[in-house]
C-alpha cells in the first residue's frame, strides 16, 4: 500500500468513526408566515433550513430544527469529504489497474 493510499484510508477512518453522516444539501426557505402584526409582513421573512435528499427518484425534505443546524451540516460536510476522498481513492486503483501493479 502506498504512503498516499494509507494516508487516505486514515483520513476516512476519522472522518467515519468521530460522528454522524448524512447524505444530502442543506435548503434555507424565507416565508411569510401570514400574520398581519407579524415582521415578515414588513419584508424581514422567516427563515427555515431544510435537508434536501433524492431517495428512489423522488426529491424528500426534512426539516431542521436550529438546536440541530450545526450537527447536521457538519454531517453533511463530512459525507461531500468523504466522497471525495473515496474518489481519490479509486483515482489510486484506477493506475493500479492501467499499469497491471498490485
Amino acid at each position: 500500500m502506498s504512503v498516499a493510499e494509507r494516508a487516505l484510508r486514515s483520513k476516512l477512518a476519522r472522518i467515519v468513526t468521530r460522528r454522524g453522516l448524512v447524505r444530502g444539501s442543506l435548503l434555507v426557505r424565507r416565508r411569510v408566515c401570514g400574520k398581519t402584526r407579524c415582521k415578515c409582513a414588513g419584508g424581514q421573512l422567516h427563515q427555515s433550513l431544510y435537508l434536501v435528499v433524492t431517495q428512489g427518484g423522488r426529491t424528500r425534505q426534512l426539516y431542521v430544527p436550529k438546536a440541530w443546524e450545526g450537527r447536521v451540516r457538519q454531517w453533511a460536510m463530512d459525507y461531500q469529504r468523504i466522497r471525495h476522498l473515496l474518489e481519490e481513492l479509486s483515482q489510486i486503483h484506477w493506475q493500479k489497474v492501467h499499469n497491471r501493479q498490485d
